[in-house]
């Protein structure tokens, strides 16, 4: 029975070389993706664009990346192939050469559309093979893998502004360098994955595969229906954070522009750090408590950093940001679990609605900031974790027998 027990053990334990080359991946095709905004300002310059195109050009990467995300997911759910990771960052790689050399227009947009093709393919399918290689720890599994994409999107622009800006645009050729290492870390996925697809085909895993819906469908739905609330009022509130903390600081407290990046960075790292906890958290105690807590948790410090000074505010600042960002690797496996047969499409929604929301909550803020000023946007919006509440309302997938 103990020489049993310990190859159960064995068994379900994560494979962490996957996991690791999976955070690597989505580390280094999320630092791409950053490449796109943070060369904006050479974009503009050299072809002579006004705010309204650059505007459009936001609008096709975010309908590329958003929409197509849940289509990718739902495709593959139906017909999983072992090689979707690679065939994303050829995607990926396309874009980037045509963005970095592209004088017009329509090409640029096409460029922007195969870049975020790129995000739509990577997001959901390398999130279901992290619930497959995590086991019974998914959460744990989930936190690895955001970590990687939050650490690569805050140092994409800072590469940006080390390899581009000091020179011209076709330098953002040389990201190519990033794309063949993403190639590289994705080949131990890619054969763990083909792996696992013969077992399912063979019949070992056919049981994992077929996994019953722990409730009715619909409760299912009116359980996806509030977590969609929960993601509403955790992507405004980030936004706000992300987009416009640096302009906050300046105009509150008279900071220097380089003061407000490292109080930004702060923030960066506190968003990782949450994702990070989040997720073995969530394995431990259920996924229902941690977003519960950690977004109705969040409005304590959201309140009061409105009404304090600069040292409280960036600490504030940290505190919010390590709470809110622990929440979303609990709400990915909720919802996963709650539709165990369609990973893809899961995770392809949740993410394309997550980027959706943050998009049009930036553009949304941006205006209300322009018409009655920015800590009018802070008053606001930090009212907004208090939607956690509807965390109340979500069954407890623990008492199904998951």
């Amino acid at each position: 029975m103990k020489l049993l027990k310990k190859i159960k053990t064995f068994v379900e334990m994560p494979a962490f070389h996957v996991l690791l080359a999976l955070s690597a991946a989505h580390c280094l095709n999320d630092l791409l993706q950053s490449v796109i905004t943070a060369v904006y300002p050479m974009l503009k310059s050299d072809l002579h664009l006004n705010f309204a195109q650059i505007g459009l050009i936001t609008l096709v990467y975010q309908l590329a990346a958003s929409i197509f995300q849940p289509v990718v997911g739902y495709a593959f759910d139906r017909r999983p192939f072992s090689g979707s990771l690679p065939a994303g960052m050829c995607c990926t790689s396309v874009g980037i050469i045509l963005f970095a050399f592209c004088s017009t227009l329509p090409g640029i947009l096409f460029a922007v559309f195969m870049v975020g093709i790129g995000s739509a393919t990577l997001h959901p399918e390398a999130s279901r093979i992290t619930s497959l290689a995590g086991h019974e720890r998914r959460g744990f599994a989930q936190s690895v893998f955001q970590v990687g994409g939050n650490f690569g999107g805050s140092i994409g622009p800072l590469l940006v502004a080390v390899i581009v800006a000091p020179h011209d645009r076709r330098y953002v050729a040389f990201f190519l360098i990033f794309s063949a290492l993403c190639f590289w870390a994705m080949a131990p996925v890619c054969r763990w994955y083909a792996s696992y697809l013969r077992q399912l085909r063979s019949g070992e895993r056919q049981r994992e595969h077929n996994a019953a819906l722990p409730l009715s469908k619909p409760l299912t739905v009116f359980a996806i229906c509030v977590i969609i609330v929960l993601i509403f009022s955790k992507y405004i509130y980030m936004a706000s954070l992300s987009s416009y903390y640096t302009f906050y600081l300046i105009e509150r407290f008279g900071v220097s522009v380089s003061l407000s990046q490292i109080f930004l960075f702060v923030f960066v790292v506190s968003t990782a750090a949450g994702t990070l906890v989040g997720g073995p958290v969530g394995d431990r105690y259920g996924r229902k408590a941690v977003i519960w807590v950690s977004i109705l948790g969040t409005a304590p410090f959201s309140l009061l950093m409105p009404h304090v000074g600069l040292a409280l505010t960036v600490i504030l600042s940290f505190c919010a940001g390590f709470m809110l960002s622990s929440a979303f690797p609990a709400i990915l496996l909720y919802a996963q679990e709650l539709l165990p047969t369609k990973l893809g499409m899961i995770s392809g929604l949740f993410f394309g609605f997550a980027f959706g929301v943050g998009g049009i909550a930036s553009a949304v803020l941006g205006n209300f900031a322009d018409r009655y000023g920015i800590e009018a946007v802070y008053n606001f919006c930090a009212y907004t974790p208090l939607l956690g509440m509807v965390a109340a309302f979500l069954p407890d997938l623990k008492k199904q027998g998951r």
